[in-house]
């Protein structure tokens, strides 16, 4: 590379960091709703009311989850509130990210098909198709993006991949490639005129008559 030539500018790690991290948040703020009362109340009579505007080829999905659950009302609730728990810590401190991911996509699309009825579309007035489907969507390009970039630098599995070497397939979509050195090129300084060269080095081929360098044009 030369002294002209513009050096390479590598992207800045701290938006995709800052993506995830934001998005942690955001799961946070709704994971510590579900530990509410509020939430264990309701739980059940949520499914139960998203079952009754459904239609009747789609009964059967509803009727399955309800009778697994009811008698455990308990455990699923606290099994859900723990799984977004975990989701959102896993997200601010960037732990076993792919593994997360992959988890947070099944566990999404699972609340969007029961929770939120696969959001409604068919039912008179529904205006969206609910926001667990798109949560599955960013956690998808969340797991996209790392597949492309390096590892988060903000992230515990950044220090957990330096001294545990098989973390990567933990937390990456592809092992990691080590950065390659690089290695700045040497010129050889080539002394001005009039200047003397110093004993045992080679001095520099003089230049050509009919060279340009040499302050001449030839002639035609």
């Amino acid at each position: 590379m030369t002294a002209n030539q513009p050096a390479a500018r590598g992207c800045a790690p701290w938006p995709k960091d800052a993506l995830r991290i934001g998005f942690g948040i955001i799961w946070l703020i709704d994971a510590t709703l579900k530990w509410l009362p509020g939430f264990k109340d309701g739980y059940m009579s949520t499914i139960m009311g998203i079952r009754d505007g459904q239609p009747g080829w789609l009964r059967w999905w509803f009727d399955f989850w309800i009778n697994l659950q009811h008698p455990a009302i308990t455990f699923f609730w606290a099994l859900v509130a723990t799984a977004e728990t975990l989701i959102a810590l896993a997200l601010i401190f960037g732990f076993a990210r792919k593994v997360a991911y992959i988890a947070a996509i099944v566990f999404s699309a699972l609340i969007w098909s029961t929770a939120e009825g696969f959001g409604g579309p068919y039912t008179s007035g529904s205006s969206d198709i609910g926001t667990a489907i798109i949560y599955a969507v960013v956690f998808a390009g969340l797991l996209a993006l790392s597949y492309y970039a390096d590892t988060d630098r903000y992230s515990a599995d950044y220090y957990i991949e330096k001294k545990v070497s098989w973390w990567w397939r933990v937390a990456e979509v592809r092992r990691p490639v080590p950065s390659a050195a690089v290695v700045a090129p040497v010129t050889a300084a080539v002394p001005a005129a009039g200047t003397a060269v110093p004993d045992g080095a080679v001095p520099p081929p003089a230049a050509s008559q009919d060279s340009p360098a040499a302050g001449h044009r030839t002639g035609v």
